[in-house]
């Protein structure tokens, strides 16, 4: 994504939730969490969920959000909470990331309501976001 591409991508909701993590990963958000909501929800297919560390690294990763859609050519998105900086969503209908300052996490604790959907956790320490395979899972 850093250079110039000038071909469009498609991606699936998966591999598209995946690039959003991994983005995020590179932009050192700390707790990123993948939920699958296919077959739970009618709202989208997967959340990626991660925190910031400030108002001004919640900005930086809301960008970094919007140039994953832009990449992956999804012209309907729209981003949320971009004034208040406490939390921010990015919905892509399919895909939809939740970007929180800590508080903000805590206190709202949308992970509590998914507690059915499978949840992939990315460690610090995992060099690769995506699984090898990401349509075996």
């Amino acid at each position: 994504m850093e250079k110039a591409i000038n071909e469009k991508h498609t991606f699936d909701s998966k591999k598209l939730a995946y690039l959003c993590a991994e983005k995020l990963f590179e932009k050192h958000a700390e707790r990123i969490h993948i939920l699958d909501l296919k077959g739970l929800s009618d709202i989208a297919d997967f959340f990626v969920i991660a925190s910031a560390n400030s108002q001004i690294h919640l900005k930086s990763l809301a960008e970094v959000v919007e140039e994953v859609f832009d990449f992956a050519d999804i012209s309907r998105s729209h981003v949320e909470g971009m004034k208040a900086l406490q939390w921010v969503l990015a919905d892509a209908y399919d895909v939809i990331v939740h970007l929180f300052l800590p508080e903000a996490r805590e206190f709202y604790n949308i992970e509590s309501y998914w507690g059915d959907a499978p949840v992939e956790i990315i460690e610090e320490s995992e060099p690769d976001v995506a699984p090898a395979n990401p349509s075996s899972k």
